[in-house]
């Protein structure tokens, strides 16, 4: 599985932004995706994840009512939509496929990751 981030962008503080994941492979629609990010100096941290039917979601308590994440299996392609956002939201966000579904949550159980898109979230 292949995957591409896109949607990435600057914003204002309070502003809406919905980020792309476009995958590669006939094997997405049987992965766990997940959406995390990873902040200037910090480690990254997962935001979100999304069971292979979408009937699943998870997400991080820091973000937790402002952000959404959905899958388009037809369409190869989750995202992640995220309503009032935050100067602390800025980071680097990436998506990433688990073939084996063990650990939503755990960035070690995920097999493949996009190259990153930049949130930056001006105050």
């Amino acid at each position: 599985v292949q995957l591409q981030a896109s949607g990435g962008g600057l914003v204002q503080a309070g502003d809406s932004l919905r980020l792309s994941c476009a995958a590669s492979g006939r094997t997405f629609s049987s992965c766990v995706m997940g959406w995390f990010r990873q902040a200037p100096g910090k480690e990254r941290e997962f935001v979100a994840g999304v069971s292979w039917s979408g009937g699943r979601t998870y997400y991080a308590d820091s973000v937790k009512g402002r952000v959404t994440i959905s899958r388009d299996n037809a369409k190869n392609t989750v995202y992640l939509q995220m309503y009032s956002l935050k100067p602390e939201d800025t980071a680097v966000y990436y998506c990433a496929a688990d073939r084996d579904g063990l650990g939503v949550r755990d960035e070690r159980e995920y097999n493949y990751w996009g190259q990153g898109t930049l949130v930056t979230v001006s105050s």
